[in-house]
């Protein structure tokens, strides 16, 4: 696979999977969750509390890695793994663009002081499971 086509398969995987993992630091040991995703390109966002352990995690150590995809149906099931640098995004644009229904389970609405929106910027993608050549790494 060309890095045309890595890109094209990892943005595919972007597009129809919402829901992976999130690893942050503690203590230098991986600590990780389920969140839910959203993407610019190569840019990932996530919500979350400005009050959570993975804000404190992130403000400590902004290293984090992302497993996205993976449909449960066996091998061949294409997924992601991003390591990138997170920070905190507070635009008020970008919290209505994301903002959604689902996330009135954690916050007063998109004006919710404690919501902030992280902000991964990827510096390795790996594509796995997608065909002989996987893992294929897109040059970033």
């Amino acid at each position: 696979m060309n890095q045309d086509e890595i890109k094209q398969k990892v943005l595919e995987v972007l597009d129809h999977h919402k829901i992976g993992s999130l690893a942050t630091v503690e203590q230098g040991k991986p600590n990780s969750r389920y969140m839910t995703f959203f993407h610019d390109c190569l840019t990932i966002y996530t919500p979350t509390s400005k009050e959570t352990h993975k804000a404190e995690e992130i403000e400590n150590n902004p290293n984090v890695h992302i497993l996205l995809g993976y449909d449960c149906e066996g091998f061949g099931d294409a997924y992601v793994e991003v390591a990138g640098t997170a920070k905190f995004n507070n635009s008020e644009e970008l919290k209505d663009k994301l903002w959604s229904s689902k996330l009135e389970r954690w916050f007063d609405g998109k004006d919710d002081p404690n919501l902030v929106i992280l902000e991964i910027e990827p510096q390795q993608i790996k594509l796995m499971n997608a065909g002989e050549t996987a893992p294929a790494e897109l040059k970033l």
